[in-house]
């Protein structure tokens, strides 16, 4: 490559075919280069920048060896795809990442034909390649497939489901354990790099070969030996690497080797796409948040980032606003458990997302992450239950999806007292549709025994929680992502009557049945609609389930309108649940409109923009009445 070209090589690459022919020189130069696009735009943007920043050699030793995109690579969470992307022909639409109309954050199979599976949840990458590997088998395709699954993402059970059966149907399929967190000693680590390397070399499995039909051909002496030869070849490795389960898994196993030294890299992956045969797990440790500074010094902190000083890695200072749901989720549990020694918090893997962070340096007896496992954590809080403590689930509403069957048969099914804190209930913004909490009331509202309630500001969910835990059986409480409506907070809680709404607002033209935080944008409207001289009565429902049959019903009846708001998927949702009722008190002449999601996924972008697109924000719910009125 040329002299000039050196400082930008960056823009000669449109595809990995650009790089495949790089020196390691030229490999590292392109590292560093896409380290500062990275940097620069999440800055911006904001977005994941430790994960990404950590896999850059990585990625770029994957798409130099293999022959993407007829050789599949596949990431599991998307949490690290930011180089991936710069170098698979989106580098010019970079600077939308995450923005709305932009490029996603995760990797997306109708955006580019490099990503090959849509992931955004965590642990699916390995079940995703096993099942890309055999029909690459049954169509008799030697393409390989590559699997990068990071250490916090194999804490999931289904990672271990699917190197299980990797393992029994013995095809060919290469995992990458990306681990950033395992401490180890730079001689141990750079003996098991070299053995690693030097043991998948081609004189060394040549020899291998050769040996055992030497071996073989000794009749039973021979094959005895060989036994011995392997055992002893298998406590070799295992001795200096921590290779022992997958092993045991029937995988091949390489490593750890490290995630930083292209070179190394580059040889390991050749000689494992050349030479082996069946599953191969490769074991690599690299650094979150490699090459900035700040980054690596705090990658906890820097795992998911809102727009910084790059010189600082200091937030963007914003205008002061009202405490966050999910603060004041937070501090209202660490003053509950002050007084109520059962009371326990549970999070899969997400102690700062959920705000437990506090409570975990209050209580840490009594605080337990259980990694990325959410459905261990809803049976664990079962099983705390039954034993009179009063656990509180705090899971993300998109996240608590894969936790369904125990929810219904390990906690509602024995009616135990458990809560469930579901954080980022509605439109998330900016991670999009794998993030959006928009089904929970749809898949929570079946479940028998199941209280469900929905905070119309922060104070209402410091009283909701309180009145969870001391409910004798299931209740979840679903709040939003994102700051409260700035409203006082109560210093004194106290227990909201099981299934019953307040009428905010009287009316006599139509009712606005708003839920959570839509309560304010329909009060708002009624407004709106008073100046056009129709009279619209509020009622917060509060519970989703039960709902408050006699409140609701004695103000449809006396407006025969009826319009139903929710930050949710409108299909089984809560517009659906009023239409149940209705109908089976004899009031299906009641007019109804019901607003919320499409039976779409919902894109990324702000919450403001996804609520108007989705069509449940003030205007909205001024067209809708409006629109009532005029069939009237």
């Amino acid at each position: 490559m040329k002299d000039d070209m050196k400082q930008n090589v960056l823009q000669t690459i449109n595809s990995p075919e650009d790089l495949r022919g790089f020196s390691v020189v030229e490999l590292e130069q392109l590292a560093t280069e896409i380290r500062e696009e990275i940097v620069k735009t999440v800055s911006v943007t904001g977005g994941h920048l430790a994960p990404s920043l950590g896999v850059v050699e990585l990625t770029l030793a994957l798409h130099h060896v293999f022959n993407t995109p007829s050789d599949k690579l596949i990431w599991d969470v998307g949490h690290q795809v930011y180089c991936h992307k710069l170098i698979t022909g989106r580098k010019d639409q970079f600077h939308t990442l995450r923005q709305y109309k932009g490029i996603s954050g995760f990797p997306k199979r109708s955006e580019s034909p490099y990503d090959t599976f849509d992931t955004g949840h965590s642990s699916t990458s390995i079940s995703a390649g096993l099942g890309i590997a055999i029909a690459k088998h049954l169509k008799k395709s030697n393409n390989r497939v590559i699997a990068v699954i990071g250490d916090g993402s194999m804490t999931g059970g289904m990672a271990f489901e699917a190197l299980n059966q990797a393992g029994h149907v013995d095809k060919n399929l290469i995992v990458i354990l990306n681990d950033n967190e395992m401490s180890i000693s730079p001689n141990v680590g750079a003996l098991s790099s070299f053995l690693s390397r030097k043991m998948t070399s081609k004189q060394v499995v040549r020899a291998k070969d050769e040996l055992k039909h030497l071996l073989k051909s000794f009749s039973n002496i021979g094959e005895n030996i060989l036994q011995v030869l392997k055992k002893s070849e298998e406590s070799f490795k295992g001795f200096f690497t921590p290779g022992m389960l997958f092993e045991a898994l029937k995988f091949e196993y390489i490593g750890p080797i490290p995630g930083h030294q292209i070179e190394n890299l580059i040889e390991t992956f050749q000689n494992v796409r050349d030479f082996s045969h069946g599953p191969v797990l490769i074991h690599v440790i690299t650094k979150k948040g490699k090459g900035y500074a700040p980054a690596e010094e705090n990658p906890g902190d820097y795992h998911g980032v809102g727009p910084f000083d790059i010189t600082t890695g200091t937030p963007v200072p914003v205008a002061e606003t009202p405490i966050t749901y999910t603060r004041c989720f937070g501090d209202t549990l660490v003053h509950l458990a002050e007084t109520e020694p059962e009371v326990v918090a549970i999070t899969a893997a997400m102690p700062a997302g959920t705000g437990l962070t506090r409570f975990a340096r209050r209580f840490p007896n009594r605080f337990f992450d259980v990694g990325i496992a959410e459905q261990h954590a809803v049976t664990f809080a079962a099983g705390l239950a039954t034993e009179g403590m009063r656990p509180v689930v705090a899971i993300y509403s998109t996240f608590l999806q894969r936790a369904l069957d125990q929810i219904i048969h390990d906690v509602c099914l024995q009616n135990l007292p458990v809560t469930f804190a579901l954080d980022r209930g509605g439109v998330v913004g900016d991670d999009g549709p794998t993030h959006h909490g928009v089904f929970d009331l749809n898949y929570l509202r079946f479940v028998p025994n199941l209280v469900i309630m929905a905070p119309k500001d922060e104070n209402e969910l410091q009283h909701m929680l309180y009145t969870a835990i001391r409910h004798e059986g299931p209740a979840a409480l679903r709040y939003p992502r994102g700051q409260g409506e700035g409203v006082e907070l109560s210093d004194n809680l106290s227990e909201i009557p099981l299934g019953k709404g307040e009428l905010l607002r009287q009316g006599k033209d139509i009712l606005l049945l708003p839920v959570g935080n839509r309560v304010y944008p329909a009060l708002e409207a009624a407004q709106g609609l008073e100046k056009v001289g129709i009279n619209a009565a509020v009622i917060n429902p509060r519970f989703v389930k039960p709902l408050d049959s006699d409140l609701i019903l004695d103000w449809a009846a006396k407006t025969g309108r009826v319009v139903t708001v929710e930050d949710n998927a409108r299909m089984g949702g809560f517009g659906s649940a009023v239409l149940e009722l209705l109908a089976a008190n004899n009031l299906s002449h009641v007019k109804v409109n019901i607003l919320g999601y499409g039976d779409r996924f919902m894109e990324h972008g702000t919450q403001e923009i996804l609520w108007h697109n989705g069509h449940i924000d003030e205007p909205a719910i001024i067209n809708a009445a409006m629109e009532l009125m005029d069939k009237s």
